[in-house]
């Protein structure tokens, strides 16, 4: 019925004139209706005849983009469009009409279409038409496909095309429908089930993403006996599987993915399936057995779920079929474990295996190069450790990925020599080395042509890969910590790439930098940790990402940078040899999210050209000679979250609109000359900060409570200022310290460089600003803080390092400091607390440093726990009160902890009790005394007497004078 089939019975005037207004009311870019001129409407593209009336009997105007998806580039040439359709009522004999994959937006559903009987299929779908369903459509009696998903416009909030029962009425009467697709439709009521379920020849049914519930499924009964493909993906059935599912005995496809179902992997699935779709949803429990019963499998997918146990019965069942059909198993993110069973290499028609992030371990079975159908491999994210040399005999094979597995041995070319079609090959561990070698000859030439290759934490070199010299397809290129010791050859360069990514980090290549490589839009450079040396020199234009951090390159950032460079997101230089000035162009990179320049030479002023740099995320600039003030334009980046000048000569107050970088996840200013008050702003309006770190500088005055407001806080660092005042006791309040855990921040954990300096552990220790979170530490030291030590910090459970030292804090330190059981560094030294040391501190099972020194402690050093492992008596020094090991002064008495001396700043409480002690030993005194006179009184009439007892006065006085001594001290009497 094609337009070379009509020429004798041409094309009827009326259809050819409704065709035409049809054409100029549509917007159509990329000239698709171009044909649609001349008096024969049956031989214009996209339009049909029947070969004996003439009349127009289908219209196919779906756009044309491949694979029908919106991000297809260049899509949006081919749709057509408008606010407008023109009727087509005349084309009485039409039964095919798809204006799927268009863009009539803001335009309602024709009512005219209801008036085309004769239609038998219907597709609308992603079309952009909105508004209710006309109710006319019940006039498509003839209807056997309709396909109406995603009309509404995305960008908008979804449309209720349905709106009451009344509206669903026409569908019931489409008896002849065998497919229908209401994909996205999003109806709030149960009617649409109910009525489907009385259409008798229904085989297909879509219904993904509708927004139906558990309640909306539950029918009474089922008249589903034709049904051959059910779609009830991305609904949010929040229940176990339908009960009424299991007693489809035609069905073939079932897809209930993303339905947020639960409970037990069922056992009850129909015989008859070809296609089994379970994948996101919270499917727990083991693998069925029985599933290995379905002979007729081609596809299952259990992907994303919490399936558990091993899969060797479910393979042994599986293989055991006489005839292969499964060719997709899906597995990937559930918690298998055990070995992959030898079996698997029985089921000879698999072409797509996926089992990564389970737990399997063992090795990849040598029967594995049986498969000999097998396209994709991933076993990623696993605990296998062993390759077999099988797996070099799957020719079909062009997706491998096992990265991120222990893998042990050697590679050879036996491992490769037959992967003819291989195209992306993925091998490693991203986060530590593994000990698999590559022993692969130098004059080895490999079957395939490679896209993409990914090799990390593998020892590939010391040389460079020569057997990638006819690799000359290749998009893709990782090399990461791959143990190359070796210059970047000539012939690498000659193989014209255009690269997509190339990541040579962590390596020890050297050389200059290979910057005549040709680049795609968007691509990613990833020189990082080598020995590159000479001038920083300029890439292509469309590179988005360039890290050349920890090199040894030189010279100055070129001043064209982001002239040369405009495409740039992601710019690294840290950890080089580079000096001068911040370029002025870097303003013109406006698409500019991370810069780090870091651990360099550089001087000069930031420069305050931040304006138009809209997405910034990260600045980090610490470790330079930098001057002057912090721009004022960087106030416009609201969503910054590093903001990292340390170390520089920076100077003058922090900025008022600094403020409105409220997102800030790290500010660190420590190390420069800042100067002024502490912002209460910065606790008011950056409740997101993680790091706070202004360490080192002249700040001064008191610690602004509003600083409590930082529930987010894991470091806190203002110590070496000449700040003042009381510690606030609402620094209690600081809650992300009080839970003991750690809330991993997304996108610190993405940070590659950059580091902070923390006092902890009796010595400065470095951090990576991605394991930021890792760390609970307050540092107010040296400064000029008084009062006492709030008893609110001991609430801090979180905390591992305190440093108060080196201020004139006075008091007893808190009884409940045993509470911070995380606690690894406490410095409370050159302060003027008194009292004894706590018994709680006991508890701080974790400490590994404890300073104390250069206060007025008394007491008896505690010997229970830690205590025992502080050998060195400096760490009490300056402490005269303090008695025990490891000091040289014995303590006197038996307390275990000693008690106190007494002190000037006493308690009410304890001036009683002193007072009451007191009378008691003057009340003995004045006895003594009575009768002491009484006595000396007769010794001086009677001399002999007289020298009789003048030896045991003398004894009795030296006792008495202990005994004040000691009551005035504090001390138990002993003896």
């Amino acid at each position: 019925m094609n337009g070379g089939d009509v020429e004798a019975a041409g094309c009827h005037d009326d259809e050819r004139k409704a065709l035409l207004e049809f054409k100029h009311g549509v917007m159509d870019l990329s000239g698709r209706l171009s044909s649609w001129v001349g008096q024969d409407c049956c031989k214009w593209k996209g339009v049909s005849c029947h070969n004996r009336t003439g009349r127009v009997v289908h219209l196919e105007l779906r756009n044309p983009c491949p694979n029908c998806e919106w991000y297809c580039k260049g899509h949006e040439l081919h749709i057509l469009g408008g606010d407008k359709i023109s009727p087509l009522i005349v084309l009485k004999d039409l039964n095919y009409l798809d204006l799927s994959w268009n863009a009539f937006f803001e335009t309602e559903i024709p009512a005219f279409l209801g008036s085309l009987r004769k239609l038998r299929y219907l597709n609308l779908s992603n079309s952009g038409l909105d508004g209710p369903i006309p109710h006319n459509f019940g006039n498509l009696s003839r209807l056997t496909y309709l396909d109406l998903s995603t009309l509404q416009d995305a960008l908008q909030d979804p449309l209720v095309i349905m709106g009451d029962r009344h509206d669903v009425e026409w569908l019931s009467r489409l008896s002849f429908l065998k497919y229908i697709n209401l994909g996205g439709l999003g109806f709030p009521y149960r009617a649409v089930t109910q009525t489907l379920n009385n259409l008798p020849s229904l085989e297909e049914l879509h219904l993904p993403e509708c927004g139906l519930s558990s309640a909306d499924l539950n029918l009474s009964f089922v008249n589903f006996t034709s049904l051959r493909v059910l779609d009830l993906s991305g609904n949010n059935l929040n229940s176990t599987l339908p009960h009424w599912v299991f007693n489809l005995k035609n069905l073939v496809h079932l897809d209930l993915s993303g339905s947020n179902l639960s409970g037990q992997f069922p056992d009850g699935i129909v015989d008859s399936l070809e296609h089994l779709d379970f994948s996101d949803n919270g499917i727990g429990g083991r693998l069925s057995s029985n599933l290995g019963k379905l002979c007729n499998l081609r596809t299952l997918k259990l992907s994303h779920n919490a399936i558990s146990g091993e899969i060797t019965d479910f393979v042994n069942k599986l293989s055991a079929c006489s005839n292969y059909s499964l060719e997709t198993l899906d597995l990937r993110f559930n918690a298998f474990m055990g070995n992959l069973p030898e079996t698997l290499g029985y089921i000879k028609s698999l072409k797509v295996l996926q089992l990564q992030n389970n737990s399997f371990q063992g090795k990849i079975p040598e029967s594995i190069g049986n498969l000999s159908s097998l396209e994709q491999v991933s076993l990623r994210n696993n605990r296998i450790s062993f390759i077999p040399k099988s797996l070099g005999q799957l020719c079909k094979l062009v997706v491998l990925d096992i990265s991120n597995n222990p893998w042990e041995g050697v590679i050879t070319e036996a491992h490769l020599v037959n992967l003819s079609s291989l195209e992306e090959f993925s091998i490693g561990n991203e986060s530590h080395n593994i000990s698999m070698v590559f022993s692969i000859s130098s004059n080895w030439i490999p079957s395939f042509n490679l896209r993409q290759l990914d090799i990390q934490s593998c020892q590939l070199g010391p040389k460079f890969p020569t057997w990638l010299q006819n690799q000359n397809q290749l998009n893709i290129l990782e090399l990461k910590n791959a143990s190359i010791s070796d210059t970047i050859p000539d012939w690498f360069f000659q193989l014209d790439l255009q690269l997509d990514t190339l990541d040579l980090a962590h390596n020890n290549i050297s050389g200059r930098l290979p910057n005549k490589l040709r680049f795609f839009a968007d691509s990613t450079i990833n020189l990082g940790s080598n020995q590159f040396d000479g001038p920083l020199t300029l890439f292509s234009s469309n590179i988005s990402s360039l890290l050349l951090n920890n090199n040894m390159l030189s010279g100055s950032i070129p001043s064209d940078i982001g002239k040369a460079m405009p495409m740039l997101t992601h710019l690294d230089f840290s950890w080089n040899s580079l000096n001068g000035g911040i370029p002025l162009s870097i303003g013109n990179l406006t698409q500019l999210e991370f810069f780090i320049i870091s651990d360099n030479h550089l001087s000069g002023q930031v420069p305050d050209v931040w304006k138009d740099v809209m997405g910034l995320r990260a600045l980090d600039v610490s470790n330079n000679m930098l001057s002057g003030t912090i721009p004022k334009s960087i106030s416009f980046h609201l969503m910054l979250n590093l903001l990292l000048l340390s170390n520089n000569n920076f100077s003058g107050e922090l900025p008022s609109s600094l403020q409105y970088c409220s997102f800030l996840v790290s500010l660190d200013l420590g190390d420069n000359k800042f100067s002024g008050k502490l912002p209460p702003w910065i606790g008011e309006n950056m409740g997101h900060l993680m790091n706070l770190r202004l360490t080192a500088n002249f700040f001064s005055g008191n610690i602004p409570p509003e600083f409590c407001g930082l529930s987010m806080l894991h470091i806190l660092d203002i110590s070496r200022n000449n700040l003042s005042g009381h510690i606030p006791h609402c620094l209690g309040n600081l809650n992300e310290m009080k839970s003991g855990r750690i809330d991993v921040e997304e996108f610190l954990a993405s940070l590659t460089n950059g580091s902070l300096k923390i006092v902890t552990k009796g010595r400065e220790m470095e951090y990576s600003y991605s394991k930021l979170y890792l760390v609970d530490s307050i540092d107010l030291s040296d400064n000029n803080l008084s009062g006492e030590i709030p008893a609110e910090l001991t609430s801090l459970i979180g905390l591992q390092t305190l440093n108060l030292s080196a201020n004139r804090l006075t008091g007893k330190i808190p009884s409940s400091i045993g509470n911070l059981t995380l606690l690894e560094t406490l410095d409370l030294s050159r302060n003027k607390l008194f009292g004894p040391i706590p018994v709680s501190m006991t508890s701080l099972t974790f400490l590994n440093h404890l300073n104390l020194s250069y206060n007025n402690l008394t007491g008896k050093i505690p010997t229970a726990n830690q205590f025992l492992t502080f050998d060195d008596p400096s760490i009490y020094q300056g402490n005269v009160g303090l008695c025990g090991k490891p000091l040289d002064n014995d303590c006197l008495g038996s307390s275990q902890f000693g008690t106190p001396r007494g002190e000037k700043e006493e308690k009410d409480g304890d001036l009683g009790d002193k007072t009451e002690k007191v009378g008691f030993y003057i009340s003995i005194a004045l006895g003594f005394i009575v009768g002491f006179w009484g006595v000396f009184g007769s010794l001086i009439i009677n001399k002999s007497w007289r020298y009789t007892y003048f030896g045991f006065v003398q004894r009795v006085s030296d006792t008495c004078f202990v005994l004040f001594h000691r009551m005035f001290r504090g001390r138990n009497v002993a003896e």
